[in-house]
């Protein structure tokens, strides 16, 4: 299991190069027996390498630009990269101009000498959270992969590529869940900041009200470390937020109603551990968050937005799309400005009223999905079983993303289960200590899941 930590502590030492870690990167990449050619729509060999010779030659120099400097991370397809087109893992996007420079999370991570090996395949413009691509395929989750179950979306191939050790971490965006779902879905750890922590310029936007920029890797550190990169902050530890004496809220509302029987007890196993550590783990009433729910009807924001701006192009080129993308953006059209603006003010009025009754915990707890990763075949069977899935999958998530929150998941299944996302939620601008109190909660489960959380 690649972790910052660990590599960080073997390149210092001079037990690995950058070099060689880059060649095993892209050497799982290649391998005709794993998921690489599902999980990356690019490689970049040959830059990737010379980076990495670079990284090698400053760190000889006594020259380390950051805690990443060196080690292999992987871009969703939607980020612009200098030099390369934005595809947003659609085809009617291949005819479209290079772009011209780096996003801004992109350049702050090559900044910070991280190395990218590829970029990764997603859910055509971001639009779903199953993890189907039927343009170039879909990477096969990591869990029961004889049976083919989903990766989860939209960052699939993020989710794949850290899953399977082909990078440390993956850049990813989260509109509905499109970081934590495929995280919790594939067993590693995602973090979804609050939105305008991070620059989204430079991402091929679903939603412009809703996109946030985030990292999947494996463990909290990790993405805590990548997370103050892309918000150009220093890279420090995060505090020390013991878990004795925290204060968990566990929303009772739908987000933790209609469970699939092994997320429900790997749940309530979790609770069970950190409340032993001395958490004090309270379930609240919260109607409210199953009503925020009618805040993504008929599209929501992302709905109205895409259409926005999709609509010109599927004049054109409507059967290039996918028929699942381009059916859930026209579902917009008939969307008017009234409804838009009210839409604004029922969202305000929520944060006001959730914000309220969090504001007596430090963080919030509920499982990520309610549901594990269903089979590939199972959730494209046909349109109704697609859309069924995505509205499950992405049911928990949502509410992060209408609060204008920031959340971690991370597992909570033993091993040998299918994986099971524990996310630790908190309001707008609590990141770091959001994560600082996510990095605790994993250190407790560390007995159930046998994961090293450094």
């Amino acid at each position: 299991m690649w972790t910052v930590a660990r590599l960080a502590g073997e390149l210092a030492a001079g037990k690995v190069t950058s070099r060689s870690l880059v060649e095993q990167a892209l050497a799982r990449i290649a391998d005709p027996k794993g998921e690489g050619s599902r999980a990356f729509l690019k490689t970049y060999s040959e830059t990737a390498l010379a980076e990495a010779d670079h990284s090698d030659r400053l760190r000889r120099a006594a020259i380390v630009r950051s805690p990443v400097d060196g080690i292999p991370i992987s871009v969703k397809d939607l980020y612009d990269v200098a030099g390369d087109v934005t595809r947003a893992g659609s085809k009617v996007l291949e005819d479209a101009a290079p772009a011209a420079v780096d996003a801004p999370a992109v350049a702050r991570l090559r900044a910070a000498g991280a190395v990218i090996v590829g970029r990764t395949n997603m859910v055509e413009f971001a639009f779903g959270g199953v993890g189907l691509n039927p343009h170039y395929g879909t990477p096969r989750n990591p869990y029961d992969r004889k049976t083919g179950r989903v990766p989860g979306g939209s960052s699939s191939g993020a989710a794949v590529s850290v899953a399977d050790g082909m990078c440390a971490m993956g850049l990813g965006s989260d509109t509905r869940g499109s970081v934590r779902v495929p995280a919790s879905l594939c067993g590693i750890a995602g973090f979804k900041p609050t939105a305008r922590r991070i620059p989204r310029e430079g991402a091929f936007p679903l939603s412009w009200t809703l996109d946030s920029v985030g990292p999947l890797a494996n463990t909290v550190a990790c993405c805590a470390t990548y997370d103050a990169i892309l918000a150009a902050e220093s890279p420090d530890p995060l505090p020390e937020m013991p878990v004795k004496g925290l204060r968990l809220m566990v929303p009772k509302s739908i987000l933790i109603e209609d469970l699939d029987a092994n997320v429900a007890q790997a749940f309530e196993r979790a609770l069970a551990a950190l409340s032993k550590a001395g958490a004090i783990v309270t379930e609240v009433d919260a109607p409210s968050f199953t009503r925020s729910m009618d805040l993504y009807k008929n599209g929501g924001f992302a709905g109205a937005e895409a259409y926005l701006l999709h609509r010109k192009r599927l004049e054109t080129r409507a059967s290039g799309y996918d028929p699942r993308v381009s059916k859930r953006v026209v579902l917009a059209k008939d969307f008017n400005a009234a409804d838009y603006i009210q839409l604004g003010f029922d969202r305000a009025e929520f944060i006001r009223e959730a914000e309220a009754l969090g504001a007596p915990y430090d963080a919030m707890l509920y499982p990520t999905t309610p549901c594990s990763a269903p089979s590939i075949a199972e959730s494209g069977k046909a349109d109704d079983d697609y859309f069924r899935w995505n509205l499950r999958l992405l049911r928990n998530t949502g509410l992060g993303n209408v609060l204008d929150g920031c959340g971690a998941t991370l597992p909570c299944h033993a091993p040998g289960e299918a994986p099971v996302g524990l996310s630790v939620a908190g309001f707008a601008g609590g990141d770091r200590r959001v994560l600082a109190i996510a990095r605790s909660v994993e250190g407790v489960l560390e007995s159930i899941t046998h994961r090293a959380a450094a």
